[in-house]
């Protein structure tokens, strides 16, 4: 790793017991980051509210599906 002379770490950080990577696999599998378009943003303000929608337009494909 380069040393970089303009960070320098506070005596003290103390990261000589840590693991490097130690959550990256769970973070990887456990995580799913989805980019919201502004125009889009502007109607969803939390997960909360993108996830009802989502779900609801799930249930509605669906419906079609069984109808037709």
């Amino acid at each position: 790793m380069k040393k970089n002379s303009n960070h320098k770490l506070k005596a003290e950080y103390d990261f000589s017991k840590g693991v490097r990577g130690k959550y990256a696999k769970k973070f990887q599998t456990h995580t799913n980051v989805i980019v919201l378009e502004p125009d889009v943003l502007k109607n969803f303000p939390d997960s909360e509210t993108v996830n009802e929608t989502l779900r609801t337009l799930i249930k509605l494909a669906n419906r079609k599906k069984v109808a037709a």
